[in-house]
C-alpha cells in the first residue's frame, strides 16, 4: 500500500513559527525507524480528518537535533500535541489510529 505524504517537515529554523498561535501535532521520527514508518499512514489519516483544526508537522530527529533535545525526546516514534511551544500532551511509541484520534478531540 502506498499513500501520499503531505505533512510538511519542520526544521530547527521554522519550529517555533510553526508552533505558535495554533495547536500543533508533531511526528518526531527518524528515516531508519521502522516503527515510524509504520505509523506514517495513520498521521497521514488523521491530518486530512484534524487538519482544519490542527497543524501536523513532521521533525526528523536526526536532522534537527536542537528541537529533540529542547523537548526531550528520547524515543521514536514520539508525537507530541504542542501550542506555543509547551507540549499538552506527549504519546512515545507505536499506539492506534482511535487511540490517538481521542488525544486529538480531548484538546478540541
Amino acid at each position: 500500500m502506498t499513500w501520499k505524504e503531505s505533512i510538511p517537515e519542520v526544521t530547527n529554523g521554522e519550529f517555533e513559527e510553526f508552533t505558535k498561535d495554533r495547536l500543533a501535532f508533531i511526528d518526531f521520527f527518524a528515516e531508519w525507524c521502522m516503527p515510524c514508518t509504520m505509523m506514517s499512514p495513520i498521521i497521514e489519516d488523521l491530518s486530512e480528518k484534524f487538519g482544519n483544526k490542527i497543524k501536523f508537522g513532521k521533525v526528523n530527529v536526526d536532522d534537527n537535533q536542537k528541537i529533540a533535545q529542547k523537548f526531550e525526546i528520547t524515543s521514536i516514534p514520539t508525537f507530541a500535541l504542542i501550542k506555543n511551544s509547551e507540549i499538552l500532551e506527549r504519546i512515545s511509541g507505536t499506539v492506534t489510529q482511535d487511540e490517538l484520534e481521542e488525544i486529538l478531540k480531548k484538546h478540541l
